[in-house]
């Protein structure tokens, strides 16, 4: 679908929302004015007392038109952006089967705003009331917005202007599941390399927490993550735990998360291991609770190894525990989704992750959509899990969004109250700093509200492996900028 933008330039704000709106039909942008075709104009005027927005789409022989408009004495170029967008969703509206779940909302991260409206001292009515008339979102994902912005309240209120969290990426897997797109090399290929990631890795976190010791930052969350850390032995995750453990300051650190991931990588020894550790918080996730959908994206476990576990866990002294669930697998059915739902909520964990199925260009799944649930499918799935979950006592505590996902809905992490985990809060909303150690990390760091800047770890194992001299003497140069803000 074409865009062509008259009067304005702000082409990231309105291409982004017709990315999302029609997903299925490429976006092109061109330079000048077309006639007869599939494709939207964008139009921003100044009028003595109003500026206004237009925007005419034409799709499938059908053409919708929309305006919007504001003071021009008081549209600044957040309001300038926001009358174009709602100009755009209102005439791309008319041309949908259905209403999008998120309205007028391009971004991954729409807490961000519901957020930055209650520290202003906004309440949630006025709040759930802004979400609806600015951004047009319907009322389901306006209650997981708020509700998981009054978590993040509580989050922000357990942390100093010196505190930052610390992520430890372990990009391997046992296999690669049909629907990733993460950077992460399967054991199959690339065992080989997990024995020479472990030691540079190892020296990134001595060197890494040598360099924090003579900051005045505090670690308040650690999160090892992948990718799927339990790939490592035994043997190996009692190194890097330790290492972990002897080199960095903890004393202020409110929780240590592992992500266990597959239950096929887990067993009792690994488990006792992470948590004589000093590791509280560990992530068991099946995806599914059926063996059918489980084959069909390439995971070489059973429902019944989830069960194992999740046991081996709770006997390992595990005091949280999450699992994570994806809507919209191949093969999944809502009532399928629902008992998968159903028998994690028997187990009783502390969080339960449900993610809505995202296609991005480097998973399998891309290619080849063969028997995908559709997006009222994805609704029904999601609309079940949010009374089911709110119905066992649990509640949104974060949640953010992909490009690409079925019926453009969401990713929510629920927890029952007092059990979320912080690292996840702190990470997407981008309240304070993050270090991240290991191949395929980015740190964050943040000087001031909204100001972020990035330093990428190189992508992939063999990189990280050849290139770990230069990690080394970038991160010096990192905590070196933190030190000194």
């Amino acid at each position: 679908m074409k865009l062509y933008l008259r009067g304005h330039s702000d082409r990231y704000a309105v291409e982004q929302l017709q990315m999302q709106l029609f997903p299925d039909e490429p976006s092109e942008y061109v330079e000048a004015p077309f006639s007869n075709e599939n494709g939207a104009v964008s139009t921003l005027s100044e009028g003595r007392v109003f500026c206004t927005a237009t925007a005419r789409i034409t799709r499938g022989g059908k053409t919708a038109f929309a305006a919007r408009r504001f003071r021009k004495d008081l549209c600044g170029v957040r309001e300038r952006r926001r009358i174009l967008q709602q100009a755009y969703f209102l005439a791309a509206v008319q041309l949908l089967d259905a209403p999008p779940p998120w309205g007028a909302l391009a971004g991954v991260r729409p807490t961000k705003l519901s957020t930055a409206f209650l520290r202003d001292g906004g309440s949630p009515a006025a709040c759930d009331r802004m979400l609806r008339e600015r951004y047009f979102v319907l009322p389901e994902r306006r209650r997981l917005c708020v509700d998981s912005s009054l978590y993040t309240l509580r989050a922000l209120e357990q942390t100093q202007p010196e505190d930052l969290s610390v992520y430890i990426g372990v990009p391997f897997c046992p296999t690669r599941c049909a629907y990733c797109s993460f950077v992460s090399e399967s054991v199959e290929k690339f065992g080989s390399l997990l024995e020479p990631y472990l030691q540079a890795l190892l020296r990134e976190v001595r060197e890494t927490g040598k360099l924090l010791r003579e900051t005045s930052s505090r670690v308040r969350t650690l999160y090892i993550g992948g990718g799927t850390p339990t790939t490592f032995s035994a043997v190996q995750l009692k190194q890097l735990l330790d290492a972990v453990r002897e080199s960095f300051d903890l004393s202020r650190c409110l929780e240590i998360t592992v992500e266990g991931g597959r239950p096929d990588t887990l067993d009792a020894e690994k488990l006792r291991v992470i948590r004589a550790a000093g590791v509280d918080r560990v992530s068991i996730n099946p995806q599914t609770m059926s063996d059918a959908v489980l084959k069909r994206i390439g995971r070489r476990h059973s429902a019944a190894q989830t069960l194992a576990a999740y046991r081996d866990a709770r006997e390992a002294g595990f005091p949280c525990i999450n699992t994570d669930l994806i809507a919209g697998l191949p093969g999944d059915t809502p009532e399928g989704f629902a008992d998968s739902l159903r028998q994690l909520l028997a187990l009783e964990p502390e969080n339960i992750t449900v993610h809505t199925l995202a296609l991005k260009k480097g998973a399998d799944l891309f290619s080849s959509r063969a028997d995908l649930p559709d997006g009222a499918a994805v609704a029904k799935m999601l609309a079940d899990a949010d009374r089911l979950l709110r119905g066992a006592g649990y509640e949104p505590y974060y949640l953010y969004r992909q490009k690409y996902t079925s019926g453009g809905f969401e990713n929510v992490g629920w927890c029952k109250p007092g059990t979320q985990c912080l690292y996840n809060i702190y990470m997407m909303e981008e309240v304070h700093t993050v270090l991240a150690l290991g191949g395929g990390g980015m740190t964050k760091l943040q000087f001031a509200q909204n100001d972020l800047t990035r330093f990428h770890n190189p992508k992939f194992p063999q990189e990280y492996i050849a290139r770990i001299d230069d990690v080394l003497k970038t991160k010096r140069e990192v905590v070196d900028l933190l030190n000194h803000s």
